[in-house]
């Protein structure tokens, strides 16, 4: 992508995107140590207080080395929307460029970086006789059935939406018939994005083999590293806490409630990541335009020549 300039000599700000573990955060950190850069951290997890081994987060000398921004925001039990996120990231973003150094956004959270870069639709107020009606006959004939009347009048949507997810399946049809168009025509012409920056998104993909190589590696890290333990503590402190229904949190729940094993969590994190950084790839080739790398050593030349002014 070129990037969004509101002038032509507009500071210029990277943004790197991407399924979970393909390695965006090592790279962010490569490109913040070879230039005075700080990292703006894109995760839906990582804004969470005590979310730290369950969601990656980068660690207490990686956070010394390199100043790191929307970590560690709010407890599990507050509400945090994409919103929050686009206006506290736009915020970090101008902090950054007043002190001279440049901003380096890095996650998968593909509706958090919309909300930064691009703004969010606020959309029709909630239309509650047609949520009713639309979760009883979910309840009675499945998901499918809700994600078939989407796919026959917004099929963009419904590419982009798992079967599953009713929430924002049925989000999706209360837009289109309060406004009579597609959500996605909506957000593309929202107002709100970030202003005076010339941006550019890099997604960085290594394939499927290495990728599912690179969740088990991390899955076992931690695991190994505490993961249980802290889903114990968490689920003491903030019963009922939606973060815990993230991957890795509810499986490790399940360990904790003695449902499920801890290798037979292990083996659900790893199936469930792995459709989850499928959905990630459908979202990034659908909402952003990007420059794709599956090497993060050329991600990261292009991405320095780029700040560099190439």
């Amino acid at each position: 992508m070129d990037g969004l300039a509101t002038v032509a000599s507009a500071p210029r700000l990277i943004a790197l995107a991407g399924p979970t573990a393909s390695g965006k955060s090592a790279l962010a950190l490569r490109i913040a140590r070879a230039r005075p850069a700080e990292i703006v951290s894109c995760d839906s997890l990582q804004v969470y207080r005590g979310l730290d081994v369950g969601s990656a987060k980068p660690s207490a000398r990686d956070r010394a080395t390199v100043p790191h921004h929307l970590i560690d925001v709010v407890d599990p039990d507050q509400d945090f929307s994409a919103a929050d996120y686009g206006r506290l990231g736009r915020q970090a973003i101008a902090d950054i460029h007043s002190r001279g150094r440049v901003p380096i956004v890095a996650g998968g959270t593909g509706l958090y970086l919309r909300a930064l870069l691009r703004g969010l639709f606020e959309g029709p107020a909630r239309d509650e006789p047609l949520r009713r009606r639309l979760e009883r006959m979910a309840d009675r004939y499945g998901d499918a059935r809700v994600h078939r009347i989407l796919a026959r009048v917004d099929p963009e949507s419904a590419a982009r939406i798992e079967v599953r997810d009713r929430v924002r399946v049925v989000r999706a049809l209360e837009v289109y018939r309060a406004t009579g168009r597609p959500i996605g025509a909506h957000h593309r012409s929202v107002a709100g994005a970030l202003q005076g920056f010339e941006w550019r998104v890099l997604v960085l993909d290594p394939g499927r083999e290495r990728l599912r190589a690179a969740v088990e590696e991390r899955t076992a890290a931690m695991l190994a590293g505490g993961l249980i333990d802290e889903t114990r503590r968490l689920r003491e402190r903030y019963p009922g806490a939606r973060p815990l229904d993230a991957i890795g949190y509810r499986q490790a729940s399940a360990v904790v409630r003695g449902e499920r094993t801890v290798e037979q969590a292990q083996r659900d994190i790893v199936a469930l990541t792995m459709r989850y950084a499928k959905r990630q790839r459908t979202w990034f080739r659908h909402q952003e335009s990007a420059t794709w790398f599956a090497d993060a050593s050329q991600a990261e030349e292009a991405a320095l020549r780029w700040l560099d002014g190439a």
